[in-house]
């Protein structure tokens, strides 16, 4: 999920990919939504992919409190093991992006009957960075958890990739991310015109198993709700680059 919530907009409603087929001469609409890609749609699904390392997971995020907002995570060796290009978070990424990629910022979400929030639709649009350098092209500037962050030129946003690993099952009830695929081939969508996208891409609901993995374009538009039947909805999102950044700034890293 992102972080400019002031850009934020309403949920749209969801629109399906539809077709007809014929039972007993009676034409019955059905809904059809063949697996997404990463490359064609901007975002793909990868089940279990950390079961194995879910235990590991789940105790190194053990003492991160819990935020509305998420929780900002940094300086975590334990959890940092598995983000590496050749570890079990990070060898997706690697297969999207190449070796070269590194996990330049993680969040912990975990929705609750306490913590339940919804978040309209949006891009994210800001980079966490260790110190703000005055770089032209990167503005404006804010602080989000005591961690400077900043705008950077949309371009490095969209070779970005978003991984969000799945702690806890998410059915369609308990707020799963929404996306609208191919909205991330459109560049920086201006914040009145975010709707007529949505409207125009359609809407697809990412559920997850705990252990699944989705991996999506930083720049997608994307949104969640608040879920319907209440529970824990732990999620650790990670964002991945192969980008060094100009002028003296440094990402912030995990």
């Amino acid at each position: 999920m992102g972080d400019d919530l002031s850009e934020a907009q309403p949920l749209a409603r969801p629109i399906a990919r539809r077709s007809l087929s014929g039972q007993r001469g009676v034409m019955v609409e059905t809904v059809v939504d063949p697996p997404m890609t990463i490359a064609v749609d901007g975002a793909e699904h990868y089940p279990g992919a950390v079961l194995a390392s879910l235990d590991g997971v789940r105790a190194a995020l053990g003492d991160v409190g819990v935020a509305k907002a998420g929780v900002r995570i940094f300086g975590k060796a334990a959890l940092s093991r598995f983000l590496r290009p050749d570890a079990a978070i990070g060898q997706i990424a690697a297969r999207v992006m190449g070796t070269a990629c590194r996990p330049v910022r993680a969040l912990f979400f975990d929705k609750t009957p306490d913590a339940n929030w919804a978040l309209g639709w949006h891009q994210d649009r800001v980079i966490c960075v260790r110190e703000r350098v005055e770089v032209e092209g990167f503005g404006p500037w804010t602080v989000k958890g005591g961690m400077p962050h900043v705008a950077p030129p949309f371009v490095i946003l969209a070779r970005m990739v978003t991984l969000r690993v799945h702690l806890d099952d998410v059915p369609a009830t308990n707020a799963p991310l929404l996306i609208s695929p191919g909205s991330h081939k459109l560049g920086r969508v201006a914040v009145d015109q975010v709707e007529v996208v949505v409207w125009a891409c359609g809407v697809r609901t990412c559920i997850a198993s705990a252990g699944d993995v989705w991996a999506y374009s930083t720049s997608i538009l994307h949104a969640s709700e608040r879920p319907a039947v209440p529970g824990h909805r732990r999620v650790l999102q990670i964002d991945y680059s192969r980008d060094n950044l100009p002028g003296g700034l440094m990402w912030a890293g995990v």
